[in-house]
């Protein structure tokens, strides 16, 4: 059992993230363990062809036989959604004996692995060899196996934190991780969380709980040391169909639906744009584009959100649906 105590105002600080690097990592478990989710399997069955140049035994010695993995490969993110880059350069930081604990602990009662031996010296110069080895590695890894599908696992992980949210603001703290996990139980100030190899209590004491969504995750996982900040990765909702391949959409049929300036707009929001920068890059008016986004928002193909004077449309996870943009 792992349970965190928040205060009021670690409550108030409670929020979310969105972490590349923590996904990575926590496929591991996965490619390590088909039998953890029978729905990651395509996943699974696709990447495996794609990892002839990396160092296997290397990347699957970092999960441990209880499925634990080193904390510092999995740091807390700095902000709502970081770069896979910065982050890695966060555990590229690392000095060598946090690498060298953690390691231990991720395996412990069991011994190193042959392929980790490097962090269980005296020697920081081997450990920060090794550490910068595992930064490369995992640059690799994510780029083959996690980067072509981040798009669409974003799209699932931010449509998690919005029910999360209103969940929140609904119910509170109680809603919020009713039915998070079965693992979890909210009680009388206190976060339990269940059927847990580690055994430790942590008092927030002001720092907040930050919550990561993930879709990698089989269950609540919390750092495995009871140092660090209060922190839990946990299972998206929506899993069912994420891999599932999209329909490749009639190009011809969809203009015909929507116009073809309409289709052109839809294409160009896969990032959040103003309607000035829209207009720049069409070379359509800002009144027309306005009345173009006008009719896509009221329809559920682009989101919006303000930003200082501007506002910013996105293409919607039914947009994505809709035109195959998505990936």
């Amino acid at each position: 059992m792992i349970s965190y105590e928040l205060g009021v105002e670690d409550l108030a600080d409670t929020r979310f993230a969105i972490s590349p690097l923590h996904e990575t990592v926590l496929s591991l478990r996965v490619l390590r363990d088909p039998g953890l989710s029978a729905l990651h399997l395509p996943w699974r069955r696709s990447v495996l062809g794609r990892l002839g140049g990396l160092d296997t035994g290397l990347l699957m010695s970092l999960v441990a036989v209880r499925r634990t993995l080193p904390d510092f490969l999995t740091p807390r993110p700095t902000c709502f959604e970081p770069a896979f880059e910065d982050e890695l350069a966060v555990v590229g930081r690392t000095d060598p004996a946090t690498v060298r604990r953690d390691l231990l602990a991720t395996h412990a009662p069991d011994p190193l692995p042959d392929a980790l031996r490097a962090a269980d010296t005296a020697d920081d110069a081997s450990v920060l060899g090794l550490r910068d080895d595992l930064c490369d590695l995992l640059r690799r890894y994510w780029e083959v196996a996690v980067e072509p599908m981040w798009p669409r696992m974003r799209l699932l992980l931010e449509a998690d934190m919005t029910y999360r949210a209103r969940q929140l603001a609904v119910g509170g703290a109680r809603l919020l991780f009713a039915d998070m996990h079965p693992n979890l139980r909210w009680h009388d100030g206190v976060l339990h969380i269940s059927r847990m190899v580690g055994r430790y209590h942590a008092r927030a004491s002001g720092r907040g709980l930050l919550l990561v969504p993930s879709v990698f995750a089989h269950k609540p996982a919390p750092p495995v040391g009871a140092d660090e900040a209060p922190m839990m990765s946990y299972p998206s909702r929506g899993l069912a169909t994420l891999w599932a391949p999209a329909p490749l959409p009639d190009a011809s049929a969809l203009v015909s639906l929507l116009g073809a300036s309409r289709t052109r707009l839809l294409g160009l929001l896969d990032a959040p744009l103003p309607t000035v920068e829209i207009a720049r890059r069409t070379g359509v008016t800002p009144s027309a584009v306005s009345q173009h986004l006008r009719v896509l928002y009221a329809t559920g193909l682009v989101t919006r959100a303000r930003d200082g004077r501007h506002v910013l449309y996105r293409r919607s996870l039914l947009g994505d649906q809709l035109t195959g943009f998505g990936g």
